[in-house]
């Protein structure tokens, strides 16, 4: 099969490349191993936060803000929500990450913030229960929540709707750059075209194994709170956050709403687990390294929520050696997009834009030189 642009992986990353080019006129093809919003990967889990002011770096905000104006454009069209924007917290000492970083991006990359002092962050949030003396929060307020598994099937959806080809279950075996051609094989086709773009997500270090990616085993988890009838942790009352405590474990999470519970996460914990390679991932969970840990931080970070989580789902991320994705030409032929390292969710529309943009040679829409994926 002839065509002009591969995609490999219709994940978070691989389904928004394939609307894009789709919508671009591009005849593409879409290759995914698994079905389409399937839980296998690292894109599902009902709900991902959505940030602007981003902590990682100051050049992610403009990927965020054309995330929001794509996702917008689409949820227009399709008549549903892809972003929910309840605003979100940042928080830990002054100088810690979260604060810090959410304040450079503000300064650096125009990101409208809003600095809270202690005492503040204590009077209009009062469920944060294990506050030190020196912890304040910079609120974000075009952030929010994203859904995960309803959107990229609406990516595919839609760029279905534009005339691309999707091939569910079907694995790719190689990819063979030429000078004239790149061909992509599965156990029963090949497939030729001018470009590809590779989004495998955590086995994108298998098909590139010179890529420094390391898969890392990362469980959600889902809790309710105390009071059955309290509305304090519901998402309007307890949005989205990002906590760094002072251990230095981070606490994530959002509160709950009408078809999801309040979820928190804990960056740091010792069962998050690298070394595996993508089709290892032990998905069992653990009931003393995965949830006693977590259920300990959350007593003691939130006392109005039940420790035991009521709902707990196997995840992985892929980290980068520094943490930014690896997004960009990695040949005449060939362009990649992974290392995720936990924050690419919110990312992925404006990061297909930019995959559409680096396949077809267009000029990027924004500075993507931080996340080159030839500088290691």
């Amino acid at each position: 099969m002839r065509t002009d642009v591969i995609v490999i992986g219709l994940g978070a990353f691989g389904s928004a490349a394939l609307w894009r080019l789709a919508a671009r006129g591009v005849k593409v093809v879409g290759i995914e191993r698994q079905a389409i919003g399937h839980p296998l990967g690292s894109s599902h889990g009902t709900t991902r936060l959505f940030r602007v002011a981003c902590m990682e770096h100051p050049g992610l905000t403009a990927i965020a803000q054309k995330s929001l104006e794509l996702w917008t454009e689409l949820g227009e069209r399709t008549g549903e929500t892809y972003v929910r924007q309840t605003g979100s917290l940042n928080v830990g000492a002054a100088g810690s990450r979260p604060v810090s970083g959410a304040l450079r991006a503000a300064t650096e990359a125009g990101a409208a913030t809003t600095s809270l002092s202690h005492h503040e962050l204590q009077s209009r949030f009062p469920q944060y229960g294990g506050l030190l003396p020196g912890d304040v929060a910079v609120w974000d307020p075009g952030a929010g929540i994203c859904f995960a598994e309803p959107t990229v099937r609406a990516h595919v959806a839609e760029a279905r709707r534009l005339g691309a080809e999707v091939y569910p279950h079907t694995m790719v075996t190689a990819i063979e750059p030429r000078a004239d051609e790149v061909i992509v094989r599965t156990p029963t086709t090949e497939f030729h075209a001018d470009q590809v773009v590779v989004c495998a997500g955590a086995w994108l270090g298998t098909l590139f194994p010179e890529l420094p990616l390391t898969p890392r085993r990362t469980p959600m988890f889902w809790f309710a709170p105390k009071d059955p009838d309290s509305e304090a942790f519901r998402l309007a009352n307890f949005p989205s956050f990002i906590w760094e405590l002072a251990d230095g474990r981070g606490l994530w999470g959002h509160g709950s709403d009408n078809g999801f519970a309040v979820k928190v996460g804990l960056e740091g914990a010792h069962s998050h687990i690298t070394g595996f390679a993508a089709d290892d991932l032990d998905r069992s969970i653990r009931p003393i390294e995965d949830i006693a840990v977590l259920a300990s931080a959350v007593s003691q970070a939130f006392p109005g929520l039940d420790p035991a989580p009521v709902q707990v789902l196997p995840c992985m991320v892929t980290d980068s050696p520094d943490g930014q994705f690896l997004v960009g030409r990695y040949g005449d032929r060939v362009v990649v997009a992974g290392g995720d390292s936990g924050h690419g969710f919110k990312h992925s529309a404006g990061l297909g834009e930019l995959l559409a943009q680096q396949a077809t040679g267009e000029t990027p829409y924004a500075d993507a030189a931080f996340i080159d994926p030839r500088r290691f």
